[in-house]
């Protein structure tokens, strides 16, 4: 079993950043993509970031295309999402996620992953 705990979240004004990180225990996820994902109030879950097993290709909802930057660190068993000017439309509970097996791409569908995190709010104030 893998466990994933997201830590970064906060209050934050609009135009300001925050990282999020996330951390896998347990068995390792270090050779499948792994995923950001945001769901705020009323709404769907969305997927926000992704990124394949070796860091070497990644994908963004065109929401945050050029203001946020995923990235991991294998050795760490970690995950992380830079968020640079943020909006208050980047309001949501952040979600990371994980999938078993190895794998050499990514995925974009919440479908692919078998592992949560507990996720981690974000609030922009305007």
């Amino acid at each position: 079993q893998v466990q994933l705990v997201e830590s970064g979240g906060g209050l934050v004004q609009a135009g300001g950043s925050l990282r999020l990180s996330c951390a896998a225990s347990g068995r390792t996820v270090s050779n499948n993509a792994r995923a950001w994902f945001r769901q705020a109030p009323g709404e769907e879950r969305e997927f926000v970031a992704t990124i394949n097993w070796n860091g070497g290709s990644t994908s963004y909802a065109d929401s945050v295309k050029g203001r946020f930057t995923i990235s991991r660190d294998n050795a760490k068993n970690s995950v992380f999402l830079q968020m640079n000017s943020l909006k208050p439309e980047d309001t949501a509970v952040y979600y990371c996620a994980a999938r078993s097996g190895v794998s050499s791409n990514y995925y974009t569908s919440p479908m692919m992953y078998n592992y949560w995190g507990q996720g981690t709010q974000v609030t922009v104030s305007s």
